[in-house]
């Protein structure tokens, strides 16, 4: 099995190398891992103490930040090396303030385990989520090498369930200890006998928690809402603005300001989206000293870095990416401001979403006349907003914590 695994690897790196030629975001990831083994050796010397923290792109990066943040709080003198696989993950943090170098993950070959590990040396690794690169788990295993995989989630049609995943299996019991988002991922590893686990829950939830430790003040956006109510509408995808545009267009009530935040800031998407709004729109973009925001019915940040502070200034927030394929966004983000969240109807796969709409905070609509009808409902009726918004509030504070189970783990 391990032999399939290796050709499937390599026959992968030939694909990659040959898609690259017609893809921006491939060949990042091809320049970026030819850079991955200089980068090491010119960051890392062979007496360095080392945390090595491996992501495979933004959403996981910022779902193990508060244990990363721990950790080098614990031990400042570790050197720490992060590691990604997508491309969207390591450009938007390849300068993360927390790393002494960023890198790309070598593709999971034999010999690049061996080189990677040789120059890192980590005495500890952390992995988050859903990484699993079974031949360096082996080797960091075949060295004694400590390494937890946080923030965990494991359904049944995982391939470490399956009669055909025996080597990425394996490669669970390379791990010291799992901690885990829920308990069916617990039970699932315990059918296969891995035991060394604990329900943790979310890292997540620690980590939007301390968005209300910072200042949130966004001084455009407040000059923008102009003391009125303002909707947000966060990581959207075309899908998504599909459900909310004849809203936007139709709502007559001048008291109500949106704020739409697409997951695509390429300016040929932000031209379109601008051009299908019939209402006074204003780009970031397009911000001067002189610019009357007050005036405008529409902002788009059509940039990146501000979203997280955005939704302390909204009263109701939709979350895209729930509409179409593409995955649901982070609805923890504005939950702990304890606002009312729209999702759109793809959300299965995400507990958190599960959870809040059982719960009563989050709402999945499934066509736009349902999302007018909802979304009237809540800008009419203060009461319900006001329940929705405790629920989503309540929700973060009893899922908080998880990082301090970690560290009592780790005991560093």
């Amino acid at each position: 099995m391990k032999g399939l695994y290796s050709i499937g690897i390599y026959l992968a790196s030939f694909i990659i190398k040959i898609a690259a030629l017609f893809n921006s975001k491939l060949k990042q990831g091809v320049l970026g891992r030819k850079q991955t083994f200089t980068k090491l050796e010119n960051a890392i010397k062979p007496q360095d103490k080392t945390f090595w923290f491996h992501c495979a792109s933004l959403g996981e990066y910022e779902q193990g930040l508060p244990v990363f943040e721990a950790l080098v709080a614990k031990q400042p003198n570790y050197k720490v090396v992060i590691s990604f696989f997508s491309p969207s993950g390591f450009e938007i943090r390849k300068n993360a303030k927390i790393a002494d170098v960023v890198v790309y993950m070598p593709l999971d070959t034999t010999a690049n385990a061996k080189r990677f590990l040789d120059l890192v040396h980590p005495d500890y690794t952390l992995f988050v989520k859903y990484e699993i690169w079974p031949n360096i788990l082996h080797e960091l295993k075949k060295r004694d090498l400590k390494a937890i995989l946080i923030s965990a989630v494991f359904r049944r049609d995982h391939s470490f369930f399956k009669w055909y995943g025996s080597y990425t299996k394996s490669a669970l019991f390379s791990f010291n200890h799992i901690f885990t988002q829920d308990d069916n991922s617990k039970i699932l590893l315990n059918t296969i006998n891995y035991y060394k686990v604990s329900v943790s829950g979310d890292t997540r939830f620690d980590r939007v928690s301390n968005q209300l430790k910072v200042d949130n003040t966004v001084s455009f956006i407040e000059a923008f809402k102009d003391k009125k109510m303002c909707i947000a509408f966060g990581s959207t995808w075309p899908e998504d603005d599909k459900l909310f545009m004849n809203f936007i267009n139709n709502y007559k009530n001048s008291d109500v300001k949106f704020i739409i935040a697409p997951h695509n800031v390429k300016s040929s998407y932000i031209a379109s989206l601008k051009s299908q709004l019939q209402v006074k729109t204003i780009c970031y973009s397009e911000l001067h000293e002189n610019s009357n925001l007050a005036d405008y019915k529409v902002f788009i940040l059509d940039t990146i870095g501000y979203l997280s502070k955005v939704y302390s200034y909204a009263d109701i927030a939709y979350v895209g990416g729930g509409a179409g394929t593409t995955g649901l966004h982070n609805i923890l983000e504005p939950a702990v401001f304890g606002i009312p969240i729209l999702i759109g109807k793809n959300y299965n796969k995400f507990p958190e979403a599960k959870a809040l709409i059982s719960l009563g905070g989050v709402t999945s609509v499934a066509s736009s006349s349902a999302f007018d009808s909802i979304l009237e409902a809540l800008l009419t009726d203060q009461k319900l907003r006001k329940k929705q918004g405790e629920i989503t509030r309540t929700y973060i504070t009893s899922n908080t914590g998880v990082v301090d189970k970690i560290m009592n783990y780790l005991n560093l």
